[in-house]
Formats: structure tokens, C-alpha cells, sequence
């Protein structure tokens, strides 16, 4: 070891990214992969959305088009839309002039820089942040990187293939007033389930009387249901109904809803509970400084493409069946692959595939299942038993289907 860094120690592969490389050295020519969190089309490869190929085409041949610096904020054209897009065209924050935005390196990067906000100036700087049980897996990172404590509450209950809203709903009762919970805006990462409008509302009232700060991780909009209005429920009942008197941060990420993935496109919006044009320019210089201190500034390319299928009525509408596109395919799959598992007569049940919605679905494989799945048949997902359904299409799904069959019930014998 070094005498300089006498502490470093190397560290495991990131799980995901460690599972792809074993998926890309895998020589099988029959090889699945449902660990990657990209949209993939019937043939396996990525889709770029019509909305983009076009918005691309329109955005390069303009005159005014170059790769001068944004400012720090950001594009104001794509910073403005996107919260339109998740607040909705009446939003009670963007009326009184509530509504604190500054682009971010997609969702990720939003959350950082919420995250860092958050620590430094929330009123309980030794808040905990509550992360579902289970959740994505870099919340954790992101979080406990930037010094906060992180703790837990119960999500997915594995008996029943559903919410435990008891446990969520006592969590939120038994945590600290003030604390932070983190929510899935939709399409749950990794469970695919999502609490209906009704629990939505519970929640939502019991995080008000607690005085709890929301913290919505919006990543699929529009990508789960294919409804932009749908799977931004929760964040506008939560933002319209003006109960809270904590803020309500929102990070928002357009890597899975526009296919965006590498350009790194995405906002945190930051709504405090009252009016005050002094508070506003201290948050936004506030978050400024973070940008500057960290990236400078926000990447333009990204940006434009989106502000451009958001601004054009034509290519708006394009967007927008292009969602359905996507969020169809996934829920065909879906049902495909339920309906196989029971045709095969796998034992256990399977409905909590088709209940479930986005781009995951928490299969309820134990991780000596999923490994047997990678070793024996060449289908990798996540040792957690999550799978992207996205990666399934009509030349695999009778082969995944299998797989699973096979796998399941070589354990079931084992316990007998």
C-alpha cells in the first residue's frame, strides 16, 4: 500500500455494472439480459425514440444552433418545461411563484445536489433520510456519501407480493418529526409496484402530520403507464394540496422517458412551503453554487433535444405515443410472461407480475435462483430477483419462461 493513501482499499464491482460485463463475456448465443435499466425493442436493441431522431434533426439544422456554455441554471427552455410536465400546466407552486428549478446531470445528479441542499441548510441538519425497503440501490450511495444517516421502511412485503402500507404508514408515524422519506414517484425501483391513488392520499396525509419533508425520485413519467399525467399523481397531490408545511423537493430525470440515457438530462425542483422572493433567491443561489462547484455548469445537448420535443406541439404529441409505444411492449411482456408461468404450471403464483408497472418487476426469485438462472441458463438479472422486463421480447420470453420453471422448481424439490 501506498504510504500517501494508506487507507485506500479496492472495492467490489458496482453490482450492475458487474453483472453486464459477466453478461458481455458470456459466449452463449442465447444469453438474456434482464439486469440492464434501458428500454430495449422486440429485437433487443436500443430504441431511439421518433420524438428525439426529430427533435434532433429540427435542433441541428437551426441557425441559432451551437455548444456555447448553458448558464449555471441551466437551459431555461427545458428547465421551465420540465417542471410544467411534472406540476402540470396548473400547479399551485408555479401560480405563487413557489417553484425553485436548476438542471441536473439527470436523476442522479439531482438527487446529489438535493441531497447536498439538504444537509446543508434543512432545519434538522441530523434528519434521517427514509429509504423504502427495498429501494434503488445508489440511494443508499448517493445519501451516505454526502454524510447523512439513512434508514428504512418497509415497502414490499415478499409473502404477499404487495405494499405493506401497515408497516410504511407506522414507519412514517414512528420516524422523527421533520425527517426526509423518499419517494418513488412511480414505477418503484426495483419492485415495479407502486401504492394505488388511495394509498397515495394515506401517505401523503400521515407525512403532513408528521411534518415530514417529501422527496420525490421521479425517473419513468410517462414511461410507466404511458399517462405523464398518471405517474405524476402523487407529486401533484402533494403539491397542490398545500398541506405541508415542510418543502417538497423533486428530482426528475429524462434518461428512461426520452431514451436519453447517456446525455445526462435532468432537474431538481425545490418547493418551499410559503411565499417569500427572498427565500427563493437565496435557494436558487444556493443551488447554483453546488452546480458551479461541481460541473460548472449543466450539459447543453441533452437539454436542447428535450426543451425541443416539450416546446413543439407536433413533437410533443410524437412523445407521447412514443410512451405508449414503450409502456405497451413492457405490459405485453408482462402478461406473456405470467401467462407462461402458469401455463408451464410454475409452482407459486404470478399475478404480481402484471400488477406491477415500469420497467422492473420483482419476480420473488431468491438469488440462488437468479444464480442458477445466470450459470445454468444463461438469463442474468439481479441477485435481489428484480428483472427488467424491458429486455424481454417475443424471441426470449419462451425461453425466459422456461428458465424460470426450471430453476423454481429445482429448489422446490430441494426443500422437499
Amino acid at each position: 500500500m501506498s504510504k500517501y493513501f494508506p487507507s485506500v482499499k479496492e472495492l467490489p464491482p458496482d453490482p450492475l455494472f458487474g453483472l453486464k460485463a459477466r453478461f458481455t463475456s458470456d459466449s452463449r448465443s442465447d444469453k438474456v439480459d434482464l439486469g440492464i435499466g434501458a428500454y430495449r425493442d422486440n429485437n433487443g436493441k436500443p430504441w431511439i425514440l421518433p420524438a428525439v431522431k426529430k427533435a434532433e434533426a429540427q435542433l441541428v439544422s437551426g441557425a441559432n444552433y451551437n455548444h456555447e456554455y448553458l448558464s449555471i441554471e441551466g437551459f431555461a427552455g427545458f428547465v421551465n418545461s420540465a417542471a410544467r410536465i411534472i406540476l402540470g400546466d396548473d400547479s399551485v407552486a408555479i401560480k405563487e411563484n413557489r417553484l425553485l428549478s436548476q438542471q441536473s446531470l439527470s436523476g442522479t445528479g439531482a438527487l446529489h445536489v438535493a441531497g447536498k441542499f439538504l444537509k446543508e441548510f434543512y432545519h434538522k441538519s441530523d434528519a434521517k433520510i427514509y429509504l423504502s425497503k427495498p429501494t434503488w440501490a445508489n440511494h443508499n450511495q448517493i445519501f451516505q456519501t454526502l454524510g447523512f444517516e439513512t434508514a428504512t421502511y418497509p415497502y414490499w412485503d415478499n409473502d404477499t407480493k404487495s405494499l405493506d402500507l401497515t408497516g410504511f404508514l407506522k414507519a412514517i408515524d414512528d420516524a422523527p418529526k421533520g425527517s426526509i422519506f423518499l419517494l418513488h414517484a412511480c414505477a418503484h425501483n426495483p419492485t415495479g409496484l407502486d401504492p394505488s391513488k388511495t394509498q397515495w392520499l394515506e401517505i401523503l396525509d400521515k407525512l403532513v402530520a408528521n411534518d415530514h419533508l417529501p422527496l420525490f425520485d421521479s425517473a419513468y413519467q410517462g414511461f410507466a403507464s404511458g399517462d405523464l399525467e398518471l405517474d405524476s399523481y402523487s407529486i401533484r397531490t402533494a403539491v397542490n394540496s398545500k398541506k405541508f408545511s415542510a418543502p417538497i423537493v423533486i428530482c426528475q430525470s429524462f434518461a428512461k422517458n426520452c431514451g436519453m440515457y447517456g446525455e445526462r438530462v435532468g432537474a431538481v425542483h425545490v418547493i418551499p412551503s410559503e411565499t417569500n422572493e427572498a427565500l427563493n433567491k437565496a435557494i436558487v443561489s444556493q443551488l447554483k453554487k453546488i452546480i458551479r462547484s461541481e460541473i460548472s455548469n449543466p450539459p447543453a445537448y441533452g437539454s436542447k433535444v428535450v426543451a425541443t420535443i416539450l416546446n413543439d406541439p407536433e413533437l410533443f404529441k410524437q412523445w407521447k405515443d412514443d410512451l405508449i409505444t414503450m409502456s405497451s411492449r413492457i405490459n405485453q411482456m408482462r402478461i406473456k410472461l405470467r401467462d407462461s408461468l402458469v401455463e408451464l404450471q410454475t409452482p407459486g403464483t404470478w399475478d404480481h407480475i402484471v400488477n406491477q408497472t415500469g420497467m422492473f418487476s420483482f419476480t420473488g426469485l431468491s438469488s440462488d435462483m437468479v444464480k442458477r438462472l445466470e450459470e445454468k441458463h444463461a438469463v442474468y438479472l439481479v441477485s435481489s430477483g428484480r428483472a427488467s422486463v424491458a429486455g424481454l421480447n417475443e424471441h426470449n420470453i419462451n425461453k425466459v419462461a422456461k428458465s424460470f420453471d426450471e430453476v423454481v422448481r429445482f429448489y422446490t424439490k430441494s426443500k422437499l
